[in-house]
């Protein structure tokens, strides 16, 4: 790819690029909708991601291209900028006011990016730009922030710039990815550790329901301050700062203290979710796949009854991965409200599964899915 995009780029900027970096997306493979309530993930990236070509410029100006978007942007240099619009340059732009607003000089660059990761499909597009232009940047010219601080610096674009309240999983699993490994993120203190993903004869099906999702316009964050009345209510009685440090025996003892059912399934499933993330790393380490299969498909069904966060589409994918005698778990993966699916799928029948369940897909939504056999793959290079 990096030959295409600094063709591209010389048709567009008539030069060649300075130089051109990769940046991954990323699943979830279990831990949803606990990066905001302080609890515990399992991300990995992906070897789908961005790329992204830079070169100075002597205009003063930011040139956004993407090969992806026909509006490209051009603003001024050397100077913070309010969002705009819902364009897609905001993301990069929010990480250049980042390193602006922290006393770094950004001049004159010409950006052009190109992805291969589905918009609004859930794998974190939008945290693989931000690191993608938080990294090139960072290595351009030399800022010596280490990764940690990108990925701090990308969650406030996210949180404060886009106006979206997630929690740090998707930049830190962008940012951190190594091969062939998940991250165990304790969302609350970044502490991490790697865990081996020895699939074995099995890979990781993606499966996109070609249902976007716009997380700032959804239900995520009303789901963000449900959880948060719970943690109130429950701080009557006992002290809490996020929801995941109880277990589901001690909601039990003080569950009368929230008498919305809604709300108190929203924190049932935040606790029980992130005990299922300590029994996966547990099945992985023994490479138990079956136990690790389990586990995905009760999460799902979780986030579909108590979380309410699936849909037809991802129920859809999820029910038929349950017939099929080739795949040993599946469940949605990001935030829901549509986006992707991942399933466990043994190794020789991938044509197979994706013919027979486009034809079931079909049937159900009326247009097909997309499905994708990806590996587990690194964080960002410069190539």
């Amino acid at each position: 790819m990096k030959i295409e995009l600094t063709q591209k780029f010389i048709e567009l900027y008539h030069k060649n690029p300075d130089s051109v970096y990769f940046t991954p997306g990323r699943v979830n493979l279990i831990g949803e909708h606990i990066d905001y309530n302080g609890g515990l993930v399992m991300p990995c990236a992906i070897t789908l991601g961005t790329w992204l070509a830079i070169s100075p410029n002597n205009n003063g100006e930011y040139n956004m291209s993407s090969l992806n978007f026909e509006n490209n942007l051009t603003v001024e240099a050397s100077k913070t900028h309010d969002k705009n619009g819902s364009h897609w340059a905001n993301y990069p732009i929010g990480i250049i006011n980042e390193f602006l607003k922290d006393g770094k000089d950004i001049p004159g660059l010409d950006f052009l990016f190109f992805g291969n990761i589905p918009i609004g499909s859930g794998l974190s597009s939008s945290a693989s730009i931000e690191i993608a232009t938080a990294f090139a940047l960072n290595d351009y010219f030399n800022l010596g922030y280490d990764r940690v601080d990108l990925v701090k610096m990308a969650k406030r674009v996210e949180n404060d710039f886009i106006g979206l309240n997630s929690g740090i999983m998707d930049q830190f699993a962008v940012a951190f990815g190594e091969k062939d490994k998940a991250i165990v993120l304790d969302c609350e203190t970044l502490k991490y550790k790697m865990v081996d993903v020895d699939l074995g004869n099995y890979v990781l099906a993606i499966i996109n329901t070609n249902k976007p999702r716009e997380l700032a316009d959804s239900k995520y964050n009303e789901r963000v301050a449900e959880c948060q009345t719970a943690l109130t209510l429950l701080n009557k009685e006992i002290t809490l700062h996020y929801l995941c440090e109880l277990t589901a025996e001690k909601l039990a003892l003080h569950s009368h203290l929230i008498e919305d059912e809604i709300i108190l399934n929203r924190a049932t499933h935040v606790i029980k979710e992130n005990d299922r993330v300590h029994q996966a790393a547990k099945a992985l380490n023994s490479v138990d796949l079956e136990e690790f299969g389990r586990l995905m498909y009760a999460s799902h069904q979780s986030l579909r009854v108590l979380y309410e966060v699936s849909g037809k589409e991802l129920d859809t994918v999820v029910d038929y991965c349950l017939t099929d005698e080739h795949v040993i778990g599946a469940r949605m993966t990001g935030a829901g409200f549509g986006g992707c699916a991942i399933a466990l799928l043994e190794k020789g029948f991938e044509e197979d599964f994706a013919k027979k369940l486009t034809d079931y897909y079909v049937n159900q939504i009326g247009y097909p899915a997309a499905i994708y056999i990806s590996e587990i793959g690194n964080g960002p290079i410069k190539l």
